[in-house]
């Protein structure tokens, strides 16, 4: 254990080392390629702004708007009719929140692991299902946006697709692994 934390030590250090020397041993120009870098990273912030903008104040309408709690109740008696825990309800707003936003998934996560604790089923349940899905719209709007994109119904179905898949996955593993409660 020892060896590995000690590697995990100088990992960054090495490699924020290593690269630079490995770079200049070829010849290459570390400093001017290190700004070119820099100036095309800031004008891809500044052409993302808008959409940046955009998402987050869509996020906030939809849940301000009371569209979030009003999505869940329409959920509840497909959850009975399906014979599912009600207690899995809880989680519905970390499941609807998360391919919109990871850091209002991210909130909503947190505060269902405070008021159930992280040993909890809910707990662990949001903890896993943080780590197996993604923020769907956001990296569409944001990373397709950014280089122009517009035609993205595929990767939409796609992405939603792979979101309820690790959302059934999470409720499966952390059922399996730690009983649901």
């Amino acid at each position: 254990m020892n060896i590995i934390s000690e590697i995990s030590r100088w990992a960054i250090p090495f490699l924020l080392f290593f690269i630079p020397l490995f770079a200049f041993w070829r010849k290459v120009p570390v400093y001017e390629t290190f700004v070119e870098g820099a100036e095309d990273g800031f004008k891809t912030a500044v052409k993302i702004i808008p959409y940046l903008v955009g998402i987050l104040v869509s996020i906030r309408v939809f849940v301000d708007s009371g569209a979030l709690e009003l999505l869940i109740k329409w959920f509840k008696p497909l959850f009975a009719l399906l014979g599912f825990n009600p207690e899995l309800l809880n989680i519905l707003p970390l499941a609807i929140m998360r391919p919109l936003s990871g850091s209002g998934a991210l909130g909503v996560a947190t505060q269902l692991i405070h008021q159930y604790g992280p040993d909890s089923f809910i707990g662990r349940l949001a903890s896993t299902l943080q780590g197996s899905t993604d923020t769907t719209f956001f990296v569409l709007s944001i990373y397709f946006g950014s280089v122009g994109i517009k035609k993205y119904g595929y990767a939409l179905k796609v992405g939603l697709l792979a979101d309820f898949t690790g959302l059934i996955a999470s409720i499966w593993i952390v059922s399996k692994l730690f009983g649901g409660e």
